[in-house]
């Protein structure tokens, strides 16, 4: 009786155990089907980074994405948006030779990263290259190392509305340009700075240095390409730049806190009808935006400096994909790429980011278009630090910069410290 009463006990505890152990796993389901799932998509997940930082621009990139998710279920995608240590962080992972399968080359496609890009020149979108652009990407030997979303034609943004107001063309020289600075004070009583810079943000600063190299040294005629490339170049002639800036600043054309002054300023001046010109790319039109909607906004080609020669666009790659060529994954990444490309989606990512589109055939409509087609003919020019300077210098151009306008350092001698730091840079 004993016995049959312990192994009644003993079926009654395996019973209850047993529907304990399914209720558990029934309760559970969606944590196993989740690590399932987890598990298939780790075998098929690519990774991307983007050197996006807005983050309306980044809402587009993750519609994109989730999109790309729902037509291809057997294929994750982790996105990533690492901001301003973009550029750091892939520097890491080219040393350790583990970059993610799909990345932002961001203006150094072939010049940075092309040792680790895979050859994309077989892809369908590649014939929609436009002109001005698949050079940038392609080499001599045909190879293509990215798919461009979104063009850079880096230029002025201007207060339209202003100029309008005090008759003042749209300047194609650089005189013309400081005599609308000039007008500009003299009309509004100092009220408006024709620029703005900020010594906090020195990348603006840097912009000026990188943007006026160009039609002083690459685009007239009679140009320093060669001297640049080979070393030879005469570093003195370097100094009308910061002279220029320097002349500027004394005379009351940039902002007199430009050393304290953050670039969130410049959107809130700009809106205020404080500011004139920025050398920022259009997308600056958003925080302008929302301050002041109705503001009536331009956008200009880079003035020429030496006579005779024309205004022209600094740019290449802005927002680019590229593949890693030893990635494990590289026919999920070529058919990422290839969602990115249809026409619906690069209109999306032109539409956010004002830029032109890196692919013909794809509409887009925003208020900036009328000046890309205005000046569709005008010239672009590779940025000058991207092609002509060592990887570093853009630090020197930004900080030389901001010691300048602080009266610690002469024209004469940022021309020699960067004549240094070339030096120094490219004997590394």
């Amino acid at each position: 009786m004993k016995t049959r009463f312990i192994k009644g006990v003993t079926v009654a505890l395996a019973a209850i155990l047993l529907l304990a152990g399914c209720s558990s796993r029934s309760g559970d389901t969606k944590i196993d089907t989740d690590q399932t799932k987890k598990s298939s998509s780790a075998a098929s997940r690519i990774t991307v980074d983007s050197s996006v930082n807005d983050p309306v621009v980044q809402r587009v990139y993750k519609d994109i994405v989730e999109a790309f998710k729902q037509e291809n279920p057997d294929i994750d995608v982790d996105l990533q948006f690492p901001g301003s240590e973009h550029d750091n962080i892939l520097k890491v992972k080219m040393a350790a030779n583990e970059m993610p399968d799909v990345f932002d080359t961001h203006g150094w496609a072939q010049v940075r990263y092309g040792n680790y890009l895979a050859d994309l020149r077989d892809e369908a979108w590649v014939p929609q290259l436009t002109d001005t652009i698949k050079d940038v990407v392609t080499d001599k030997d045909g190879k293509v190392y990215a798919l461009v979303l979104s063009e850079a034609k880096d230029g002025f943004t201007y207060n339209a509305d202003l100029l309008e107001k005090l008759n003042i063309p749209v300047p194609k020289t650089f005189d013309e340009l400081m005599a609308a600075a000039d007008k500009i004070v003299k009309e509004t009583n100092g009220e408006t700075v024709p620029f703005h810079f900020s010594g906090i943000d020195d990348w603006t600063i840097g912009q000026y240095f990188d943007l006026m190299a160009t039609p002083l040294l690459i685009s007239p005629e009679n140009n320093e390409k060669d001297a640049l490339l080979d070393g030879t170049f005469d570093w003195t002639k370097w100094t009308p730049l910061p002279e220029k800036f320097q002349e500027m600043h004394e005379k009351g054309y940039i902002n007199k806190d430009v050393i304290t002054a953050k670039y969130s300023d410049a959107s809130r001046q700009f809106a205020e009808g404080k500011v004139a010109f920025v050398m920022v790319n259009p997308s600056f039109a958003e925080e302008v935006r929302k301050i002041n909607k109705d503001m009536k906004i331009g956008y200009m080609p880079v003035p020429a400096l030496i006579a005779g020669d024309e205004p022209s666009f600094s740019g290449g790659e802005r927002f680019t994909m590229g593949i890693w060529k030893d990635s494990e994954k590289m026919e999920q990444a070529k058919k990422f790429l290839a969602f990115f490309a249809k026409p619906e989606n690069m209109s999306k990512i032109a539409n956010v980011t004002m830029l032109p589109p890196g692919l013909n055939g794809v509409e887009a409509q925003h208020e900036f278009s009328p000046f890309y087609e205005q000046y569709k003919d005008v010239r672009v020019f590779p940025y000058f630090d991207r092609v002509f300077l060592p990887s570093g210098m853009w630090d020197v151009l930004c900080k030389q910069g901001t010691e300048l306008l602080a009266g610690r350092t002469t024209p004469e001698k940022y021309s020699e410290v960067m004549k240094q730091e070339v030096e120094r840079l490219r004997n590394r």
